[in-house]
C-alpha cells in the first residue's frame, strides 16, 4: 500500500510538472511573444508618426578607467546632502551620478564606507541618471559634455531646490530645476525657451545607465557585491500596465532594444536591495526602452523613456517634470510614494516572487512584528509562530496521522511476514488494519503539501527584506542576511585562527565546511523530526539513505543567510513541540523519551 501511494504521489507531481511545463510552453510562451510583437509594432507605428525623435542618449563605453576621486574632480560639482543621501551633481552633462545612501554601510563595522548606489562616467562600474530633451536636426541640445551653470555655493537639499542653466547658440534656454526630499526621490523640471525665430520640436527623455566592464564574469556585478539567485537583479519596470523585468545575463543577450508603449509608468535598474528608477509624468504617453550598447571593453545597460514631441514656438517654454528614485527598496517608503505621486505598482520594485499573493501579506505580518519589537530575529520567530497557528489545524491531522501510522508499524510489519510475496493479500489486510484503526496515509502528506507555497513565500520575504541586512539578533549573530559566522574547524571561536587562513586548504574549510552552530541546531532538530515520522513501506536502504537527509540539508543550507536558518530550526522545534504531544496522547514511543530514559536510567515502557 504504501509503496503503491508512493508511486502515485511521483506520478502525480510528474503530471503536475508536465502540465505546468506544458502550458508555459505551448499558451503562455506564445502569448508573451505576441505580447512583445504587438509592443514593437505599436512602438514602429510611434517612431512613424514621429520620424525624428531617437532613442535617449546613450553612454560611449570607456577604454581606461579613472579611479573615483579622479572621475569625480572631471567635472564641478553641486552637492547633494539630506537625511538619506550624500554625494553630488555633475554640472558636466547635468547628471546626477554621484550618491551613497547614508543609512547603509557595505559591511556591520559601523566606520565601513557607505553603501554606493551611483558613481560618474569615467570610473569603474559607472552608473548614474540623465533626463532632457532629444530631437531630430535641433542644435545646440545638451549632452554629456555640456557644462551647465549653478549659483555659487548651491547644495540641494530637501527645501532648497538647485536650478541648473545652459544657453544654447541657436538661441534655446535649458533650465533644469533639480529638488530632493528627506527619503530617496529626486523632482528633475526641464524647461527649454525658445528665442530663435523659427519653432522646434522636442521630445523629453529619461535615462538610467550602467556601464559594466566587458571583462566581469558576471554581466554587471558592481565590487564587492554578491549576486543572489533568488532575487530579480537587472532590468526593471512597470510599462504598459505589466511588470517589465530583465536579468542582467539575458538582458545582454538581447540584440535589439525592447520598446514598450506606456501611459506613465516608471522603470530602472535595480539590485537586491537597491535601484534608481524613473517615473515620468502619469498622464504621458512614453516609450519605455531597455537596451544594451556592448564594445570590447565595456557593456551599457540602459533604462530609458521618450515622451512625444513637443513644439515650443519662438518666444514660447515647454517642460517636463520626471521623478527619480535612487535609494533602498524599503516597502513602506515604495508605498508611500505609490500613495503621494500616484506611481502605478511601485512596491513592485521589491521581488515578490510567483507566490506574491502570499509574500505580500506574509511580508506585512513581519514588518508589524518588526516596528513592535524592534528586533528583526525576533519578528521572524513570531512570524513562524503565526503561520504554525493558522496551519495548527491542518498540522494536527497531519502528526495525528503519522502517529497512528507510527503506532502501528509492527503489525504493518507482521502483515509483511505473514503476506510473503502476495502483494494483493498484503494491500487487503494493510487496508483492513487502517480501517480498523482510523487511519488515513494520505492525511500525513496532503497538509504539508498545501504548506509548501507558505513555506516558499517565507523564504522569498527574509530573502528580500531589506530589513534583515545587517541587522543583528544576539550572541554571535550581528548580521540576519549573513552566513552563520562561526565554525566546528575552529571550535566556534575557540581555537584562535581564521579557517580561511590556513594554506592549501583554507578555501574548503571556509567553505563546504563552514558549518556554524545554528547549522547544527538545524540538523539537530531535522533529526528529531525525521525521527518521530514512520518509515512505513522503506527499505533498509531507503532507511539509511532518509538517515542521511538531515546531514545532507545541514550541508546544503549552511551558506545561506542565517536568519533563514534561524526560522528553519525554530519551525522545526515548533513541530517537534507539537509532534511530541501528539505521540504523548497516543501512547507513542518518541525520541525525546528515549533520550530522557539513556540520560536517567529508566526503563521503557511495556
Amino acid at each position: 500500500m504504501e509503496k503503491e501511494s508512493n508511486r502515485n504521489t511521483i506520478v502525480f507531481f510528474v503530471c503536475a510538472l508536465a502540465l505546468l511545463f506544458g502550458y508555459e510552453t505551448f499558451v503562455m510562451g506564445p502569448a508573451e511573444k505576441r505580447k512583445e510583437a504587438a509592443a514593437r509594432q505599436a512602438a514602429a507605428m510611434q517612431q512613424k508618426l514621429h520620424p525624428g525623435v531617437p532613442l535617449a542618449p546613450g553612454a560611449a563605453p570607456q577604454a581606461v578607467y579613472l579611479p573615483l576621486d579622479k572621475a569625480l574632480a572631471a567635472s564641478p560639482r553641486v552637492r547633494i546632502e539630506t537625511p538619506a543621501l550624500t554625494g553630488s551633481v555633475a554640472l558636466k552633462g547635468g547628471r546626477i551620478d554621484n550618491l551613497d545612501l547614508k543609512g547603509y554601510r557595505e559591511t556591520t563595522d559601523p566606520k565601513s564606507p557607505l553603501v554606493e548606489l551611483l558613481r560618474p562616467e569615467g570610473a569603474d562600474h559607472a552608473y548614474f541618471v540623465q533626463t532632457g530633451w532629444t530631437g531630430a536636426n535641433v542644435p545646440g541640445l545638451p549632452n554629456e559634455d555640456t557644462l551647465w551653470t549653478a549659483p555659487a555655493g548651491a547644495v540641494l537639499s530637501p527645501g532648497h531646490p538647485v536650478t541648473l542653466t545652459y544657453a544654447a547658440p541657436a538661441g534655446l534656454m535649458f533650465t533644469r530645476t533639480l529638488a530632493v526630499d528627506d527619503k530617496a526621490m529626486f523632482t528633475a523640471v526641464d524647461q527649454v525657451i525658445n528665442r530663435a525665430a523659427a519653432p522646434v520640436a522636442l521630445a523629453p527623455y529619461g535615462s538610467v545607465q550602467r556601464l559594466c566592464p566587458a571583462s566581469d564574469k558576471d554581466p554587471c556585478l558592481p565590487p564587492g557585491a554578491l549576486r543572489s539567485g533568488v532575487v530579480h537583479e537587472g532590468a526593471i519596470g512597470w510599462l504598459g500596465a505589466r511588470l517589465k523585468l530583465e536579468k542582467y545575463g539575458k538582458w545582454k543577450k538581447d540584440d535589439q532594444p525592447q520598446v514598450t508603449p506606456s501611459t506613465g509608468g516608471w522603470l530602472g535598474i535595480t539590485d537586491k536591495y537597491w535601484m534608481a528608477a524613473l517615473v515620468p509624468d502619469q498622464t504621458q504617453q512614453i516609450q519605455g526602452t531597455f537596451r544594451v550598447t556592448p564594445s570590447a571593453t565595456a557593456n551599457v545597460f540602459e533604462a530609458n523613456y521618450v515622451g512625444p514631441l513637443q513644439t515650443a514656438a519662438p518666444g514660447a517654454a515647454i517642460s517636463q517634470t520626471v521623478h527619480l528614485y535612487a535609494g533602498a527598496k524599503t516597502v513602506p517608503v515604495l508605498q508611500a510614494y505609490q500613495k503621494s505621486l500616484g506611481v502605478p505598482e511601485f512596491d513592485q520594485a521589491v521581488d515578490w516572487g510567483n507566490f506574491w499573493f502570499l509574500t505580500r501579506p506574509l511580508f506585512t505580518v513581519v514588518e508589524f512584528f518588526y516596528q513592535h519589537v524592534g528586533n528583526f530575529g525576533i519578528a521572524i520567530l513570531l512570524l513562524t509562530v503565526a503561520v504554525r497557528i493558522v496551519f495548527f489545524p491542518l498540522a494536527n491531522k497531519s502528526y495525528e496521522s503519522l502517529t497512528k501510522m507510527k503506532k502501528v508499524q509492527p503489525q504493518l510489519e507482521q502483515i509483511k511476514k505473514r503476506a510473503g510475496g502476495d502483494a494483493a493479500k498484503q494491500q487487503q489486510e494493510m487496508m483492513a488494519l487502517y480501517q480498523k484503526e482510523k487511519i488515513n496515509p494520505f492525511m500525513g502528506c496532503i497538509p504539508m503539501l498545501l504548506q509548501i507555497p507558505v513555506f516558499f513565500a517565507l523564504y522569498k520575504v527574509l530573502s528580500v527584506t531589506i530589513e534583515m541586512r545587517h541587522a543583528p539578533f544576539f550572541g554571535w549573530v550581528q548580521d540576519l542576511s549573513a552566513r552563520d559566522p562561526t565554525t566546528f574547524v575552529n571550535l566556534f571561536g575557540l581555537l584562535p585562527f581564521d579557517p580561511a587562513t590556513v594554506p592549501m586548504i583554507g578555501l574548503f574549510l571556509a567553505g563546504p565546511l563552514h558549518i556554524g552552530l545554528w547549522p547544527l541546531a538545524y540538523l539537530v532538530t531535522m533529526w528529531l523530526t525525521m525521527s518521530m515520522s514512520p518509515q512505513t513501506g522503506m527499505d533498509p536502504t531507503q532507511q539509511k539513505v532518509m538517515q542521511f537527509m538531515p546531514l545532507i540539508f545541514m550541508f546544503s543550507i549552511s551558506g545561506v543567510a542565517v536568519g533563514l536558518v534561524i526560522y528553519w530550526a525554530w519551525s522545526n522545534v515548533l513541530s517537534i513541540f507539537q509532534q511530541y504531544i501528539i505521540m504523548r496522547r497516543f501512547k507513542v514511543d518518541n525520541p525525546i523519551d528515549q533520550i530522557a530514559r539513556r540520560l536517567t536510567g529508566k526503563a521503557a515502557p511495556a
